[in-house]
């Protein structure tokens, strides 16, 4: 779950990122057929496929067995022993809700092959195994976030300055009577790829006038000196690498907020993240379809209830989905009635940090 840093990562940014109570479980056994087979516990198919042929499948693209060849892929291409296994499989993520039910999956995968084939591999090779796969074999552009929060465990920075070497900084942190909530406002996430891909080119498009590859690679203070310049590259693109600048100091920001546990803090920058992805990054709803905005309904409903007690901004991609709202204990009740009235119910996830990341368990 991102806690800020919302579209930074892959402009080789900062994220505040943790992992949550909820969870991807396989039991497994290795076996002698090269074969991966995936069962739920009703026994319906997952997933088999013969890992001995790790070629890209186009026509697997968006499946479950796409996620696990590219990673068997991954760990082969990188020196790693890999087998067949038996696993049956099952998972409190609720799917296309915004809380990274894929990269539990492949961080799944990669902990499967590490502790049965005897792989000495970090968290983080095993979120590259997932990320790997995800853009290759599944087809979906992603950064390390994901993957990365899900194999840590617990609230970390994640640095994204060398993409191949992410400093990783732990953040010990409570949230002392409140709740993280994650609002589903049932908007589809299909079709999306078009105005996430809008976001990384009109960022690169900023970078690369100053002969960069990435904001991250350009100095803010030579940035904001350039801004008349810049807005014959279009006012939005500006405006969005304004947003990355700001939102990558404030990860900081937030995560010393926390430390110091100075809620009232760390809230305001919660939301200056929530106005910034509101006015800068502009990716509350799709351009093409202004009649539907339910990312900002329920941010405008949040607010009623919540301020002055809480906060709440727009949660991962954005256009669609969901919202990340702190609720005081004493209102959950109240705040879950009021979003499920609007989104139907059990549309409010009520979540903690989970201190462990992936893991084999007996």
């Amino acid at each position: 779950m991102e806690i800020g840093g919302n579209h930074t990562d892959h402009q080789r940014g900062r994220v505040l990122a943790a992992a949550i109570n909820l969870e991807t479980t396989a039991a497994v056994i290795a076996n002698n057929s090269g074969v991966a087979e995936g069962r739920q516990g009703d026994g319906s198919s997952v997933f088999c496929l013969d890992l001995a042929e790790l070629d890209v499948r186009p026509g697997e693209k968006g499946t479950s067995a796409a996620l696990v060849r590219g990673v068997a892929a991954w760990f082969v291409q990188n020196g790693y022993n890999t087998g067949g296994f038996d696993a049956e499989l099952s998972s409190t993520i609720p799917i296309g809700v915004g809380l990274s039910s894929s990269a539990a999956f492949e961080v799944l995968i990669g902990t499967v092959l590490k502790n049965l084939y005897g792989a000495d591999i970090s968290p983080l090779e095993i979120a590259r195994a997932g990320q790997y796969a995800e853009n290759v074999y599944f087809g979906k552009p992603c950064g390390l976030m994901d993957q990365a929060a899900s194999a840590y465990g617990g609230l970390n920075i994640f640095d994204f300055e060398d993409p191949l070497s992410p400093v990783v900084t732990p953040v010990n942190a409570v949230l002392p009577g409140y709740s993280i909530c994650v609002v589903d406002t049932g908007g589809s996430h299909a079709d999306l790829t078009a105005d996430y891909e809008a976001i990384t080119s009109e960022m690169r498009k900023i970078a690369e006038y100053f002969g960069k590859s990435y904001l991250r690679e350009v100095h803010p203070d030579v940035f904001f000196s350039s801004v008349g310049n810049l807005r014959k590259l279009g006012d939005r693109a500006v405006l969005r690498a304004l947003h990355f600048f700001q939102e990558n100091e404030r990860v900081y920001k937030q995560a010393d907020a926390l430390k110091r546990g100075d809620m009232e803090a760390f809230f305001e920058f919660v939301m200056e993240s929530g106005r910034s992805s509101l006015a800068c990054l502009q990716n509350t709803y799709r351009p093409s379809a202004p009649q539907e905005q339910g990312l900002t309904l329920a941010l405008s409903l949040s607010e009623k209830l919540l301020a002055g007690k809480g906060a709440w901004r727009v949660h991962g991609g954005g256009f669609a989905g969901t919202i990340l709202a702190f609720v005081p204990d004493d209102l959950k009740e109240r705040y879950s009635r009021m979003l499920c009235d609007v989104f139907g119910g059990g549309c409010c996830h009520f979540l903690s940090i989970r201190s462990e990341g992936s893991r084999e368990v007996y």
